[in-house]
């Protein structure tokens, strides 16, 4: 992996459990961001992430690239974003401290 850059922008993937609910999203600044179920649940950010885990996160190096490819993965089918996440975490752990660690914040 390349190394981190604060201009990276990140696409990513948060659910509320094995197979649960699933959301995709984009961030300019993700390790800033709160999505991390820990802090989540400490700071209630958004209501649509509360108790819900960091799954899956790829970055991107500018926000066209990233607006683009968070459009298309909305519009993918269940199945297709269950098998991306089972690909790179396939016991659907929370991947927020991972994250953290890369951008050197810990």
């Amino acid at each position: 992996m390349q190394p981190y850059d604060s201009k990276d922008f990140h696409v990513y993937m948060i659910a509320s459990g094995r197979r649960g609910v699933s959301y995709v999203g984009m961030s300019s600044d993700l390790p800033q961001s709160g999505v991390g179920a820990s802090r989540v649940r400490r700071q209630r950010f958004h209501d649509k992430i509360v108790g819900r885990r960091l799954v899956y996160y790829e970055r991107r190096i500018d926000a066209d690239s990233a607006r683009h490819r968070e459009y298309l993965m909305k519009r993918w089918r269940r199945d297709w974003k269950i098998e991306l996440i089972e690909r790179h975490n396939p016991i659907w752990s929370d991947l927020f401290e991972q994250l953290v660690r890369e951008a050197g914040y810990a």
